[in-house]
């Protein structure tokens, strides 16, 4: 295995995760329609834990290039990035939709004997075949701008229009990719799962989560206190436990 980041990682992180000085990464991945930027009030590393955001094609500095399609492409694309960086103990946080890719990333590594991460922390999203419940997916245009407006003035950002058409532009198309996404039945990752309910999230359920169970040996259901969008700010206690592992 090549040792160290190359060039070819280079369009998937904001920052280029590093060579020395941290023992082990965690990759994040972002909900749908938005960016590697809602985590940039992360710190670049918790207790020796670099924090490395994942940026998908077609937004914020990739907005050039193509939307990345399906979740099975994204993953595609991204494990030829990560393989140089398994060079250390490693974990996966996907938030929302962003939990999918991981998980189909993850099923990709491990295809190709890849080593597999210390822990998958999954945050406030439902299991592989029962993604297509989504409440989202059954949004109107109109309907999805209204919740995109929400969610800035809940940022406490006011939305401008030309903003918001840039967003929504992103979230359709990502939303397309989450409604063509179709998993009939589990499939085993061989690694422990950490599965995060938002204590304050009124669209997810505990039930809801429960049906990760089937995805690998250990699946352990954590309470975090906190709304759908809080891991934004990087609670401490969020941080703290997404370093456990280590």
């Amino acid at each position: 295995m090549t040792s160290g980041p190359t060039a070819a990682t280079a369009p998937w992180f904001l920052r280029p995760p590093s060579t020395a000085g941290h023992a082990a990464r965690i990759f994040c991945f972002p909900f749908s329609g938005a960016g590697a930027s809602a985590f940039s009030a992360w710190p670049p590393a918790v207790d020796g834990v670099e924090v490395c955001p994942v940026q998908f094609p077609g937004r914020e500095n990739r907005m050039g290039e193509p939307h990345y399609g399906t979740y099975e492409e994204l993953a595609a694309g991204l494990v030829e990035a990560l393989v140089p960086l398994l060079d250390r103990p490693y974990a996966f946080f996907g938030h929302c939709a962003g939990a999918l890719p991981a998980f189909e990333t993850l099923v990709r590594l491990a295809d190709r004997g890849l080593p597999p991460p210390d822990r998958f922390f999954v945050s406030g999203q439902p299991a592989p075949h029962h993604a297509s419940g989504d409440r989202m997916l059954t949004m109107t245009e109109s309907e999805l701008r209204a919740e995109l407006e929400s969610f800035l003035r809940g940022r406490g950002i006011e939305p401008r229009p030309d903003m918001v058409d840039m967003g929504l532009a992103v979230l359709l198309e990502d939303h397309a990719a989450a409604g063509a996404y179709r998993r009939a039945e589990p499939a085993a990752l061989p690694c422990p799962i950490v599965v995060l309910h938002w204590r304050d999230d009124p669209d997810v359920s505990l039930d809801q989560l429960e049906a990760w169970r089937p995805y690998a040996e250990s699946v352990d259901i954590r309470v975090v206190d906190g709304g759908h969008y809080d891991f934004m700010d990087a609670p401490d206690g969020l941080l703290t436990l997404l370093t456990s592992w280590r």
